[in-house]
C-alpha cells in the first residue's frame, strides 16, 4: 500500500503551468476573441465630408466589462488622424459583447467610405 503525501508544490506548479499556458495561447491567438452580439456602425462625420475627406480608417482597443458592455475605447491608429475618432468612440461604446464574467480587451478596425 502506498501512502498519500500532501505535496503543495505540485498544486503550485500546476497553477503556474496553467497560467503560462493561457498566456502562451493568448499570445498566439489560440483563445477565441470576444464574441460581438450587437454592432452599431459609426456615422460618417459631416465635418469630414465638408473638408472633402472621402475615406479613412481607425484601429481601436476596447475594454469590455464582465457583462459584455464596452467600458472604454482607446484609439490606436487613425488615418487621417483625429477625423473619425469621435464617431468611432461613440459607436463602439454602443457595441455589446457576450459577457464572460471577466474583463476583456479586443481590437477592431473600422473603415470609412463616403459614398455620396
Amino acid at each position: 500500500m502506498q501512502a498519500v503525501v500532501n505535496q503543495p508544490w505540485r498544486t503550485h506548479l500546476a497553477k503556474r503551468c496553467a497560467v503560462a499556458l493561457i498566456g502562451a495561447l493568448l499570445a498566439v491567438g489560440a483563445i477565441a476573441a470576444p464574441k460581438v452580439i450587437k454592432k452599431v456602425p459609426p456615422e460618417f462625420p459631416r465635418e469630414a465630408a465638408q473638408k472633402g475627406i472621402a475615406n479613412g480608417s481607425v484601429k481601436a482597443e476596447l475594454t469590455i466589462g464582465a457583462d459584455g458592455t464596452v467600458t472604454d475605447v482607446k484609439i490606436l491608429e487613425a488615418e487621417p488622424k483625429r477625423v473619425f475618432d469621435k464617431a468611432v468612440i461613440a459607436a463602439l461604446k454602443e457595441w455589446k459583447y457576450e459577457g464572460t464574467g471577466e474583463k476583456q480587451t479586443a481590437e477592431v478596425k473600422l473603415v470609412f467610405r463616403n459614398e455620396d
